[in-house]
């Protein structure tokens, strides 16, 4: 069926439309199932005759439609051929005549494109670009200078490879030139405009890409065309950085202009010369550094300036890294200099944080508390003062020392003088700390020339305690100060240290008591030295019931969706406290429970907040995991209606976690059969349209693994076999799903009688070693040759290695020998889990007692068999402890979205097919000597004949 431009166009219309938004994203989703179906959404895009924001849901929904819809793994294209080559003919050209807001969302489309196709597979891409660039029309160029940045920034974080420097080179070969020229020819239209308001502004804007792409072009390497006119470049560059035009002026205080984002790419892009080509560039820094610090200690303290001062400072900081340049600060007097002109201003609490404070209060905690700030004043200006600290220990700490007193000492005289002490206290932490923050334990060093536990008794711990009477900014200051140097207070000093902390929740200012929720969270994950926690359980569970619920209390205060989920401290809060507890929690679990499905009910109608909501789905997690062997039924009849609610709804956010949470249920009861709740979610499981989701196929599959040992009577009665192997093929036909389709075949094979999957077999070993024979990775091997020792370790339900060998024969007649000696033998002895070693030795071992084909037709393969059993008891694994810690990933690390985030608090145990073999040599000896007694003697035999004298004496003092 034929594609409608107006209807299409409707149903992004009605995307904006909160009512209407879910049923529009349903439809398009069955469009984009039609051909050129990308093409009409350009034609859209580029057709003024739409609203603007009809044309702007048009590029968001391109630029989402070729992220999941242009290449497939391995990079073959998943649109027809005709549509990608107008789709790259045309993207250039409609990029230079569309609104900027429409640009970002093309520019971040031509990106994702540009990942898989350039330079290689859209060689014609950088002509097109230089050939569009003109001397005289900034619109034209503002678009052609969007595209490029949004393709060469994507080297800036990359590692050095000739591949990387043969694309960088391409791209010089055909833009350097232009890039130059254009540089000057922007300059001149600068000067000739400079009283033309708007023409001005779009030649700036120019300058300002320019800017970036100089930055970009030099990211990893000092481009020979700058190095030939590097003081050409960096002359105007200069220029820039000091030019100053009323026109540019922005009336609002808070707002950045155009200029300040001019200088403050300057500053960056002189940051990166400085740290990289230092030797080229030595000489011409001098003017940036006599400007910068003109600038530093001339510019207003108003927020529209912050990115500037931020980036200036950078560039300082920098400067100060490199012996040479730093000797200049090298004087008491200079550097009082330094910290009165430019590390107070810049230090000091202003008007507009204080605002911030009052009227954005998780903003502030967010900027504040996450290196978000990077580009605020006060962390630049602290990490250029601790850069001076690195350099100059002695005479940092005396000069910024003789300043600390003097603001408490302020404070002393006059309690109004808060500010004072804000200061004081801020700045000792900056040169009182060494090293970066860990999220794990606060600040590690400390300056040996400071005291920051006597500090701390001095200076801070009264407000900590005091009830009123106290500034809350003053009172997060104490917090912080914890919160920061938690690793340097001992038990003793904590315990005394935590109540007054914990008794900070109940304060009514939301940044003081979400700080103490932070602290608190962050004291109960701190380890010592030899890694066991400071606070156990026996610490907290006092605490714990009371503690839970005034945080729920705060949480739930505000019941709209975007309140309530605004907070994730607290939350992780939450979640921190029952990880602690661990089955402490069982006394009142179920007002816990309760107050966790409020807030799924309330959060699923708009999820807003991922790290929000990931905290919380741990915190259910952690619930289940030690609450729920001991209720059952309770909380499986509580969960199913919340759960069952998210997947009608399809909240695509929230169906991972469920998932998880559904099998981590199921795991909790290992035994018996399937209830009539977990039937239907079966059934819903097994329909092929619900693993389309790429970022839910690892929670499925778990669910999956999880259903199917529990219900293996009714899925062979249902004839379910079928449909789950479909899935295992399924999921075997992409690189980032084939280990998940082990997990599901190992629970069918471990779970159904034989006869239940033989006649499905053969067809199971064509799938794998079509995939064998593709260079699949080693992970694909090892799990392929996990999955041959668990078939040939179950020889007592009717599998064993005869079974393998007979339905590898049918698949191919003498298959079966050379994946046994290229695969399985020597990526056997790459195992790493104990688990799979251990089944790697019980497989072996079976295969050496009871094989009829090892023993007559393969009696060379028995003796290499018996070889690599004796290297794997070499080295023999030890038994697996059941381990109750929950082994965390760092939040900042993980990437949150409709991807896949795993649950730590209820991650799936690995699964011990063996627990009664616990020492494997003695197994192993045993169990060959039993068959030897069981096969009158045939062992000893083949010991005899088919081993070296050393392999020989090995085994026998095994099984003796």
């Amino acid at each position: 069926m034929a594609l409608d431009l107006g209807q299409v166009a409707q149903l992004l219309h009605a995307t904006l439309d909160s009512r209407q938004h879910k049923q529009a994203e349903v439809a398009l989703k069955q469009e984009e199932n039609k051909p050129n179906f990308s093409l009409l959404l350009l034609q859209i895009v580029s057709t003024e005759d739409f609203p603007l924001n009809t044309r702007l849901a048009g590029a968001l929904c391109f630029k989402n439609f070729i992220k999941f819809n242009w290449v497939e793994e391995d990079g073959t294209y998943k649109l027809q051929q005709n549509e990608v080559v107008t789709i790259k003919s045309q993207l250039i050209g409609l990029m230079t005549s569309v609104p900027s807001s429409i640009q970002a969302q093309l520019g971040e489309s031509i990106s994702v494109i540009a990942d898989s196709d350039f330079w290689t597979r859209w060689e014609t891409l950088v002509d097109d670009l230089v050939s569009r660039l003109t001397p005289d029309n900034p619109k034209v160029n503002l678009g052609v200078l969007e595209v490029a940045h949004s393709i060469f920034k994507r080297w800036r974080p990359l590692f050095a490879s000739d591949e990387l420097y043969t694309e960088i080179n391409h791209v010089l070969f055909r833009f350097g030139e232009p890039f130059v020229q254009l540089l000057a020819s922007t300059d001149q239209q600068i000067e000739a405009n400079k009283n033309n308001k708007d023409v001005l502004k779009q030649y700036v804007e120019v300058l300002n890409l320019l800017v970036k792409l100089f930055y970009d072009l030099s990211c990893q390497d000092l481009p020979p065309i700058f190095e030939e006119n590097l003081a050409h470049v960096t002359g105007l560059l200069h220029k820039y950085l000091t030019y100053d035009n009323p026109l540019l002026a922005t009336d609002d205080d808070s707002e950045s202009g155009l200029l300040e984002f001019v200088k403050a790419g300057i500053c960056e892009a002189m940051t990166l010369y400085m740290q990289k080509y230092e030797d080229a560039f030595g000489e011409l820094c001098r003017p940036f550094i006599t400007s910068t610090w003109s600038l530093l200690t001339t510019i207003g303290p108003e927020t529209k300036y912050d990115i500037l001062v931020s980036k200036a400072l950078h560039f300082l900081t920098a400067v100060a890294s490199i012996g040479t340049h730093a000797q200049n600060f090298n004087n008491p007097e200079i550097l009082g200099q330094v910290v009165e002109k430019v590390i107070l201003p810049n230090v000091s609490l202003r008007e507009s944080d204080i605002e911030q404070f009052e009227d954005e209060p998780i903003e502030y905690i967010r900027r504040d508390l996450e290196g978000s700030d990077t580009d605020t004043r006060r962390r630049a200006a602290t990490d250029f003062l601790r850069k001076l600290l690195d350099k100059f220990e002695n005479l940092v700490t005396d000069v910024v020392g003789q300043y600390i007193k003097h603001y408490l000492d302020a404070f002393k005289h006059n309690s109004s003088e808060w500010k004072s002490k804000d200061t004081a206290i801020y700045l000792f932490s900056a040169i009182a700390a060494k090293g970066a923050a860990t999220t794990s334990q606060g600040i590690k060093t400390t300056n040996s020339l400071v005291n920051v536990l006597s500090f701390f008794e001095e200076n801070i711990a009264g407000d900590l305690l005091k009830s009123d009477g106290v500034e809350p900014i003053i009172k997060v200051d104490a917090i912080k100060y914890l919160y920061t140097f938690r690793r340097q207070l001992t038990k003793s000093q904590w315990t005394a240290a935590f109540p007054p902390l914990v008794q900070n929740l109940g304060s009514p200012n939301y940044v003081v008591y979400t700080y103490a929720a932070i602290a608190v969270e962050r004291v109960l994950f701190l380890t010592d030295d030899s890694g066991q926690h400071v606070f156990g359980r026996s610490d907290v569970q006092p605490l714990a019931k009371d503690l839970l619920s005034h945080l729920f209390q705060l949480i739930e205060a505000d019941p709209a969706p975007e309140k309530l989920q605004e907070n994730e401290f607290l939350m992780r809060c939450i979640m921190r406290v029952l990880i602690v507890i661990k089955d402490g929690v069982v006394d009142f679990a179920d007002t816990i429970l309760a107050h966790l499905i409020h807030i799924t009910d309330i959060v699923a109608k708009n999820p807003s907040n991922p790290r929000f909501y990931y905290y919380h789905f741990e915190a259910l997690g952690a619930l289940v995991r030690y609450a729920a062997p001991s209720n059952q039924d309770k909380f499986e009849n509580d969960l199913y209606r919340p759960f069952a609610s998210i997947l009608s709804e399809d909240v695509q956010e929230f169906m991972p976690y469920v998932f998880q949470l559904f099998a981590a249920l199921l795991e909790s009861r290992p035994h018996g059969n399937l209830s009539e709740y977990y039937q239907h979610l079966a059934q819903s499981v097994l329909v092929p349209a619900t693993w389309e989701n790429k970022g839910s196929v690892p929670a499925l599959a778990r669910l999956l693994t999880s259903i199917i040992p529990r219900g293996a009577e009714g899925i062979v009665q249902n004839n379910q076999v079928e449909p789950i192997l479909g899935i295992f093929q399924k999921l075997m036909t992409k690189k980032s799903t084939e280990i998940y389709a082990f997990d599901i075949l190992e629970a069918l094979l471990t779970s159904l009688p034989a006869s239940g999957i033989e006649q499905y077999f053969p067809t199971v070993l064509t799938i794998i070693f079509t995939r064998l024979n593709s260079n699949p990775p080693e992970k694909f091997k090892q799990r392929f040759v996990r999955f041959y020792h668990l078939v040939a370790s179950h020889d007592e339900d009717g599998l064993g290695a005869d079974f393998f060998i007979r339905n590898c024969d049918t698949v191919q007649d003498g298959v079966f020998v050379p994946i046994y000696l290229t695969i399985v033998l020597p990526t056997t002895q790459q195992l790493a889990r104990p688990l799979d070693r251990k089944l790697a030795v019980v497989g072996l071992t079976k295969t050496l007692a009871d094989s009829q084909a090892f023993a007559v037709k393969y009696q060379k393969g028995w003796g290499k068999t018996c070889e690599a059993l004796l290297k794997l008891l070499e080295n023999p694994p030890m038994p697996v402890t059941s381990d109750d810690n929950v082994v965390e990933v760092d939040v900042d690390d993980l990437s949150f979205g409709v991807g896949f985030t795993p649950l730590n608090t209820c991650k799936k145990q690995p699964r011990d097919d063996w627990p009664d073999v616990t020492d494997v040599k003695q197994w192993a000896g045993s169990y060959l000597k039993k068959a030897d007694e069981r096969h009158s003697g045939a062992i000893a035999g083949y010991v005899n004949t088919r081993l070296s004298e050393e392999a020989k004496n090995v085994l026998l003092s095994y099984m003796s």
